[in-house]
């Protein structure tokens, strides 16, 4: 045997999982088909900006994160908990009144937070709150949209705030996810501030790579993977490997190709990053836009930032950075830039004729679909020898990806103790 496992694709899940394995006692060889450790959470360094391929943040509340990462290594820099709202005439400020004080008297006298909506919204987010953070979860599902109707959540803070703000997290304007899973991103929002690693959000799976004994071998995709009498052979253009077992943590997408399993579908979304020489909006916080009649975007942009007023470290001092993103699953996901450039105008009330490009990620896999129900988070066994691990056998998130990641570690362990 060439080791002891073969663990495919150096994304959270696998490097998680190898992590586990090599506490455990097991030898382990981590594959990646691309240049870099990450999967889908990657950072472009482009003249000094830190641009991640994705709007994405790290929540320190997640337990895996908790358990597992050295936050404090990471630097994380926080958003401001609430978000800037703008409408056809004006911007209001909603922010955690006991975190941003400054911001109570607007955010509680908001037309978008009715007083019928935080009741309805506290009994939309009971059932979670309810449950441990770890623990079972509920039984009963919906979908988003169907649970927000069940609630009574018909309201301005409805429309103005969390159908855009969700759809931006999920990469999903349909309303059709598992409100179970997004009562569970809901919770972790609520008792963390999350932010950005001071390094991109590629610091995160390099940590994870740090600690194993043997590098990750990059630029060496998996081409194979055979069944053998004692074990698991992979092969890829450098050789063939053998081991006791192998963990497949790819992208859902790309299980076909490696197994006989389908393809599994996603969400996407684009990322636009542009470099402003002037300031458009101070704070730290996401803007969404509610200036549709009836709530939601007016144009493609879902949500916006000036990520460098809540991550310093993601651009050169004296420059400021811009992130927006769309939708794929909207007819105008894939907007040209001249579209993108007037919808940033009319949200910022401020020109970008100097603001230059730097670069724009269509990431076309951002998140698993999860359509209710929800269901507890296993390994899939294919084969004797043979496991599947990612956030598409637990829930779209990073707390779901270290945790199918590392109960697959947990799982190979017993079964080469077996």
């Amino acid at each position: 045997m060439d080791t002891d496992v073969i663990v495919i694709g150096a994304g959270l899940a696998g490097l998680q999982c190898a992590r586990r394995l090599q506490r455990n006692g097991q030898r382990v060889t981590v594959l990646e088909a691309s240049d870099a450790v990450g999967g889908r959470v990657r950072t472009d360094l482009i003249d000094g900006f830190r641009c991640d391929r994705g709007f994405q943040v790290l929540n320190p509340a997640y337990p895996a994160v908790r358990d597992w990462i050295d936050v404090d290594a990471l630097g994380l820099q926080q958003f401001g908990v609430g978000a800037v709202i703008r409408t056809a005439t004006k911007t209001t400020t909603l922010a955690h009144p006991l975190r941003h004080p400054q911001h109570a008297l607007a955010t509680l006298g908001s037309r978008h937070t009715p007083v019928s909506d935080l009741l309805a919204f506290a009994r939309w987010l009971a059932p979670t709150l309810r449950q441990p953070a770890t623990g079972p979860r509920p039984a009963q599902d919906a979908t988003l949209h169907e649970s927000f109707e069940a609630a009574g959540l018909t309201g301005a803070l409805r429309r103005d705030v969390l159908d855009t703000f969700l759809a931006g997290v999920l990469a999903d304007s349909t309303g059709q996810s598992s409100a179970n899973y997004v009562r569970l991103l809901v919770r972790w929002f609520a008792l963390g501030a999350p932010g950005l690693p001071r390094e991109g959000m590629q610091a995160l799976p390099e940590q994870l790579a740090s600690w194993l004994l043997e590098p990750v071998r990059l630029n060496t995709p998996a081409r194979d993977l055979q069944h053998t009498a004692d074990g698991v052979q992979v092969s890829t253009e450098a050789g063939t490997l053998r081991a006791r077992a192998a963990v497949l943590a790819v992208g859902p997408q790309d299980l076909s190709e490696l197994t006989d399993q389908p393809a599994l579908p996603t969400h996407g979304l684009t990322t636009w990053w542009f470099r402003a020489p002037e300031l458009p909006q101070a704070g730290p916080f996401l803007m969404l836009d509610a200036s549709r009649r009836g709530g939601g975007p007016a144009g493609p942009i879902w949500n916006t930032a000036v990520i460098s007023q809540a991550a310093p470290s993601y651009a050169p001092e004296g420059q400021h950075l811009i992130q927006a993103t769309t939708l794929l699953d909207r007819p105008d996901g894939l907007a040209e830039e001249a579209t993108v450039r007037r919808d940033l105008e009319r949200l910022y009330q401020s020109s970008t004729a100097d603001w230059e490009l730097l670069t724009h990620h269509i990431v076309e896999h951002t998140l698993p679909v999860q359509h209710p129900p929800l269901r507890e988070a296993s390994p899939q066994r294919v084969g004797e020898r043979a496991l599947i691990a990612g956030d598409h056998r637990d829930h779209g998130s990073i707390q779901g990806a270290l945790t199918s990641g590392d109960q697959a570690g947990q799982s190979v362990t017993r079964l080469l103790a077996g």
